[in-house]
């Protein structure tokens, strides 16, 4: 059990403010100050910095936050876990990026849930931007995510490797041949919203090429890949999407890929968690079921 002040430690870090931090807790101003010296002293460091009224951590309050913000996940996950080991269940919340929430686990699920008919699962599916927020706060246990992340602030395992392409509708006329990246800027692009996986790959590339999304002569966001495969086999723009998504239109020629020499031909997706949490080898194990 992590010491109570360690509780007023996190509250702080959360809300960047002790009075704030103090009405969560129900506890008085003081009390908070008092907590927060006592680990300063105990761990011989400052852990905050303070600008005016503003704070912020210091490179050793950072270091204590993530050490125990582990720890409390790991702390209230354990709780859980026996909880329901008591009542025989088992109990799993996690987040998956729309493409792999969608196209790829709901067969793995299906067999995974045969296999295990006493598990009790809640899956969350949101951009990778939102996963990771949730996974850093201890929403969720773990994340399956396509999108980029700071990997020395993780563990992991490569899940999958999946294809990316360009797409277009069957009987869409690119404005000029297209062989690279540059060559498709007259056209108008659809891509999901800021922060998702399938669209910070795309920016990638184009940055590589010292392009950027908005040097499409359109752009058109859309959140659910389902409307984005809608309006490009309605041949209102192009898209550039993980194969799997499309691999059924583009088995029935409903859509089709525009070959793109400088663009990005596969990326890999990633089953992450918490570093160094203590149930590392769980989710190891766990990765390889789904």
């Amino acid at each position: 059990m992590l010491d109570f002040r360690i509780d007023t430690f996190l509250t702080v870090c959360k809300y960047m403010n002790f009075t704030k931090a103090a009405e969560v807790l129900c506890i008085t101003q003081p009390a908070v100050s008092q907590h927060i010296k006592y680990l300063e002293k105990c761990y011989d460091t400052k852990l905050f910095e303070y600008e005016g009224k503003k704070i912020s951590l210091t490179e050793s309050g950072k270091m204590l936050y993530e050490t125990v913000a582990t720890m409390k996940h790991d702390e209230q996950y354990l709780k859980e876990k026996i909880n329901h080991e008591k009542l025989g269940i088992r109990n799993l919340k996690f987040g998956a990026t729309l493409t792999i929430g969608e196209f790829i686990l709901p067969p793995k699920l299906s067999d995974f849930l045969n296999k295990n008919n006493n598990m009790k699962i809640t899956m969350i599916v949101e951009n990778t931007e939102e996963l990771l927020y949730k996974l850093e706060h201890g929403e969720i246990d773990f994340a399956l995510v396509e999108g980029y992340f700071v990997k020395n602030e993780y563990d992991f395992i490569v899940y999958s490797r999946e294809k990316y392409i360009c797409i277009a509708g069957k009987d869409y006329k690119l404005k000029k041949p297209s062989h690279v990246l540059e060559d498709l800027l007259e056209e108008t692009l659809i891509v999901r919203e800021k922060g998702s996986g399938t669209r910070d790959i795309f920016e990638k590339n184009l940055e590589r090429q010292n392009l950027t999304i908005d040097d499409f002569s359109k752009v058109i966001e859309i959140g659910n890949i389902n409307a984005i495969k809608h309006l490009v086999k309605d041949n209102n723009g192009i898209t550039a999407l993980y194969e799997i998504a499309v691999k059924e239109e583009l088995d029935n020629g409903m859509l089709k890929k525009i070959e793109i020499e400088d663009l990005q031909k596969s990326h890999d997706f990633y089953f992450i968690w918490r570093k160094n949490s203590a149930f590392k080898s769980f989710y190891e194990k766990l990765a390889k079921e789904f």
